[in-house]
């Protein structure tokens, strides 16, 4: 018996050992993040473009197109992948309903820059010229696998029994998809949409085969726009010490987002649950 003490005693604490472990990693980024960036966080970081060096600039063209091009990303990607969520949970017996789960897992599994070399092929190459919306379609393609995953498992949790009764009053599929199952499920496909947008928000590489970046604020998708991850990978590989506090400013406001966006999410799986 006191071995086994012993044992479960060990075991415990040896679980709090690597759940401190994990946790660390999270508060030396954010301490580094706060302690570099909140130095730089002024008026001038959102509300001035990129600057040349020795002038005072900011960060607002990389804002407002990280804005824009994660919106037209999602907008691209929900349809799509809600869709072909539902296909999946309400036919999985269908050969394409398979295939489609299969390829949903396999490209979770590409690197992201593959996928910017690919949509680089794609839409690029034939537009013959970078675009914010082939850096739009290189994040949705990232996006979709989390969508449909979300999408899949909240659909089967809702009882077969509420799918019947609807049958049963004489509602066919379309009915029953649109009215019983989907005002259940739609919270959990939420949380799986925020976070893939909020995984999305600080991707660097495929935007660097397709959106490029854009020193000046651009609101047109079909031509070069910045982001805030390309704007500080510029800036924080730059030996200019006044683009590295930028860098670091825009850091800061690129967690905060996807602090933001992650923190709606689990409301929304609390909420969910409850």
């Amino acid at each position: 018996m006191k071995a086994r003490r012993y044992m479960d005693k060990t075991f415990k604490a040896g679980i709090i050992i690597f759940s401190i472990l994990t946790i660390v990693p999270l508060f030396i980024i954010l301490i580094t993040l706060l302690k570099w960036g909140i130095n730089a966080l002024n008026l001038d970081l959102i509300t001035k473009i990129q600057r040349p060096v020795g002038e005072k600039g900011g960060a607002l063209n990389s804002l407002v197109g990280t804005l824009i091009i994660t919106t037209i990303s999602t907008i691209i990607a929900a349809p799509i992948s809600i869709l072909a969520g539902v296909y999946v949970a309400e036919f999985p017996d269908k050969l394409l309903s398979k295939i489609t789960a299969v390829s949903s897992r396999l490209i979770a599994g590409i690197p992201s820059i593959v996928i910017g070399i690919v949509v680089y092929a794609w839409c690029v190459k034939p537009m013959r010229g970078y675009s914010a919306l082939a850096g739009s379609i290189a994040l949705a393609l990232m996006m979709i696998p989390n969508i449909v995953t979300a999408t899949v498992e909240s659909i089967m949790m809702i009882p077969k029994d509420y799918r019947e009764a609807s049958r049963s009053l004489g509602a066919n599929f379309t009915r029953t998809t649109l009215k019983v199952i989907m005002p259940f499920a739609l919270p959990g496909i939420l949380t799986g949409l925020l976070s893939s947008f909020s995984r999305i928000a600080g991707e660097t590489a495929p935007l660097l085969f397709t959106s490029f970046g854009n020193p000046f604020l651009n609101f047109n998708i079909l031509k070069p726009m910045s982001a805030l991850p390309l704007l500080i990978y510029n800036y924080a590989t730059s030996p200019y010490k006044e683009w590295h506090q930028i860098a670091w400013g825009a850091s800061l406001i690129l967690i905060l987002i996807v602090f933001l966006v992650s923190i709606t999410s689990h409301l929304g799986v609390r909420k969910w649950k409850a």
